[in-house]
């Protein structure tokens, strides 16, 4: 009897299992928590979570808890991979998030399509990173639009006729920005006096600079990470190069000024959004993110809560976790009214939304100017 009860009881547990599981909705994310890039991944999680704690509190998704699996690529080659292979083989995932580089997102899109389980970036700007296929999206704009921005920053605001590049060439993101700035440099009336390059985790750069300085350029165009643009930038000062520096999204976290200290203050970099944007959403948002975790929020935040959002509010248009029709429901995306803008999803799963300028000033980033697609 007692083990006809215990068998019993053993059977219900094992049926519970299951039942219980199904109360919740399992989403994957990827991000570099640890690592050079860590600034970026580390809002992102923040941010991430933040989304799900508001969706969970107003009931979850199709009346299921939002469950989200982190795992952290250390800002290296090699980990992505790994990464969504767990997160879908073993987690079950019914979606990605991640990964914020153009890089380590290449490096997991391939698995993700194959698997057909949707992968959303929230800033991987690289064209090729939704090339990869139909499963593959972001929330951000793309280094055309952002190449071409900077270009016109440099020639109309700065009047640059000539122009250094110097290129980060370990980095997708990096490579593809700044063929991008030289092309439209190029057609409208400028020159590239001189291009120079690096690798991630470099630390000396003087070599570079003298070349660069000896070109004697109006500006200098780095579309690195803010990590090394700190150093870079200290190193070009000491050199004695006085003329702006202009970059792209990667230099936007506080570890450039605390890095780079008053050699980036004057620069200028495109970005996703501005904390000066007036949008009571928007102020809601990044008080109540520095009341949780003691500090301001950046782009990489309102990119990170934007895509937990469009990915949330797409499964409830889908009204299932199917992931063809979850992907399909993702590609209609439209109109959605995010932190970082209003995001529509075009044909190529690309985000149609603005850019903006700022402009490094003490330990702030400054509103300067918006720019439309």
């Amino acid at each position: 009897m007692k083990k006809t009860l215990f068998t019993t009881f053993a059977a219900a547990l094992g049926l519970a299992a299951p039942l219980l599981l199904a109360q919740e909705i399992v989403v994957g994310e990827i991000v570099s928590m640890t690592g050079d890039k860590a600034g970026f991944g580390t809002e992102i999680h923040n941010a991430t979570m933040m989304a799900v704690d508001d969706t969970n509190a107003a009931g979850g998704v199709l009346g299921k808890k939002i469950k989200l699996v982190s795992e952290d690529t250390q800002s290296k080659p090699g980990e992505p991979a790994a990464a969504v292979q767990k997160l879908i083989s073993r987690d079950k995932v019914v979606a990605i998030l991640g990964e914020y580089t153009s890089s380590l997102t290449l490096e997991a899109a391939p698995i993700c399509q194959s698997a057909k389980v949707p992968l959303i970036s929230p800033g991987a700007t690289n064209p090729k990173v939704t090339e990869v296929g139909d499963y593959i999206f972001r929330v951000c704009f793309i280094d055309p639009f952002q190449g071409t921005v900077l270009s016109k920053f440099a020639l109309e605001t700065l009047k640059a006729k000539k122009a250094a590049v110097f290129t980060d060439i370990k980095q997708d993101y990096s490579i593809g920005l700044a063929d991008f700035f030289k092309a439209h440099f190029a057609k409208n009336g400028g020159t590239i006096v001189v291009e120079k390059s690096y690798s991630s985790g470099d630390a000396d750069f003087k070599a570079q600079l003298t070349a660069i300085k000896s070109a004697n350029p109006d500006v200098i165009m780095i579309p690195g990470y803010y990590s090394q643009i700190g150093l870079i930038a200290k190193q070009a000062r000491a050199l004695g190069i006085t003329v702006p520096l202009i970059g792209g999204d990667a230099w936007s976290d506080s570890q450039l000024v605390a890095i780079g200290g008053s050699a980036v203050d004057g620069s200028y970099f495109t970005d996703h959004f501005s904390a000066e944007n007036p949008d009571p959403k928007v102020q809601a948002l990044l008080k109540r993110y520095k009341e949780k975790f003691g500090k301001d929020a950046g782009s990489a935040a309102a990119l990170g809560y934007d895509a937990a959002m469009v990915l949330f509010d797409s499964i409830k248009r889908a009204g299932t976790t199917d992931e063809p029709k979850l992907r399909d429901a993702i590609a209609s995306t439209k109109g959605y009214q995010g932190i970082s803008g209003v995001i529509t999803l075009d044909e190529k799963r690309n985000a149609n939304k603005p850019a903006v300028i700022l402009q490094v000033k003490g330990k702030d980033f400054k509103y300067v100017t918006t720019v439309n697609p």
